[in-house]
């Protein structure tokens, strides 16, 4: 039996992008290849907010993770985090033998522009990273803030995962000031799981070639270099995600990026409304994420049992807890395509399972 998505990650995808996933393949070295990558990388600009080039890769959006850091790090990454996928950029670094050094903030708390300013007067770093919008937690970090404090620090690099919200969320890299800003196809954007793509400042392209051993697949500069020349990529692409990837751009575009946003934030508001008169928020106010909102729960709630599972037998599939709050949070996601009234059948499922008021 198909399950309605409302994980944070994959999405459900409408059939119209599905089909396009079919379109008869290219030459991934032709004139049509280059006129898809290009269509695609304007559209992605004007979703991003930025002049920077668009690179693309056949990974999720960890490997642009990977490669970023590893990269562009000439001295020492300042990894802050908020949740497990902020953890996570510190395991990349640790992997890739990249100097890295991890700052956790409280759970449920952000990342502050002051943490990040004491950090950075040390003077021992030359990347920051963040995690815009955190599914762990639901955490959603003032990277406009942070990008202000960056700013002071001319030689620091500014690498963001927003995976989990571009599309769904304002990101405004140019204005923010993001060197590397990274995001997937399979949450916000509403297409299968498989292709990756991030912007690239000019800054982070001269410290990429500073730095002597960057890997190959995911080496920064060794991508931009052949997109710089015609729009085409040094390995072969998933072309099928690439069709389907242009035709969503359009859709979205059609919608409007702020109409949007403003969609993903009324059906937040309303699981958030729900989960305060029913639970507990575990984000912070004020630094909640319109994407996905992380539940706390009582001692004694068993979210498998007492509701997942009976959701899952009514056809709606939500998120468990994940990484450090998996026993004491729930989630459920509002990313994509989906629509109000879609989001009041799930609401009103929870409310007879658990025989909660309306």
């Amino acid at each position: 039996m198909y399950k309605k998505l409302f994980i944070p990650g994959p999405t459900d995808v409408d059939p119209r992008v599905l089909e396009k996933m079919a379109t008869p393949m290219i030459g991934h070295r032709t004139k049509e290849a280059t006129e898809l990558q290009k269509s695609i990388s304007e559209k992605m600009q004007k979703l991003m907010y930025t002049d920077d080039t668009i690179l693309l890769s056949t990974s999720s959006g960890t490997g642009l993770m990977e490669g970023s850091i590893r990269s562009c790090t000439r001295k020492r990454a300042a990894v802050f985090s908020v949740g497990a996928f902020g953890n996570r950029w510190h395991q990349l670094a640790t992997a890739n033998n990249v100097p890295a050094d991890i700052f956790k903030s409280e759970p449920g708390q952000p990342t502050t522009p002051e943490m990040v300013d004491e950090v950075l007067k040390t003077g021992k770093y030359d990347v920051v990273t963040v995690t815009h919008n955190e599914t762990s937690s639901g955490v959603v970090n003032p990277c406009k803030e942070i990008g202000d404090v960056i700013r002071k620090y001319d030689d620091v690099l500014y690498l963001v995962d927003a995976v989990s919200s571009l599309g769904g969320d304002k990101v405004e890299v140019d204005a923010w000031g993001i060197d590397c800003c990274i995001t997937s196809t399979q949450k916000c954007l509403a297409l299968p799981p498989g292709l990756s793509l991030c912007s690239i400042s000019d800054r982070a392209l001269k410290a990429a070639e500073q730095v002597e051993n960057r890997g190959y697949y995911l080496d920064i500069l060794r991508l931009y270099k052949r997109v710089a020349k015609d729009f085409q990529y040094p390995s072969t692409p998933s072309l099928s995600h690439m069709f389907a990837l242009d035709y969503q751009l359009d859709r979205i575009m059609e919608e409007g990026p702020e109409n949007r946003f403003a969609r993903h934030k009324k059906l937040a508001d309303k699981v958030r409304a729900w989960a305060l008169k029913h639970f507990g928020l575990f984000a912070a106010e004020g630094y909640r994420s319109n994407t996905v909102t992380c539940i706390s729960t009582p001692p004694g709630f068993v979210f498998s049992e007492q509701l997942s599972k009976p959701m899952l037998e009514r056809g709606y599939r939500l998120g468990g807890g994940y990484g450090d709050f998996k026993s004491t949070t729930f989630r459920i996601a509002t990313m994509g395509e989906l629509q109000e009234e879609t989001l009041d059948e799930v609401i009103a499922a929870m409310n007879e399972i658990l025989g909660l008021e309306a």
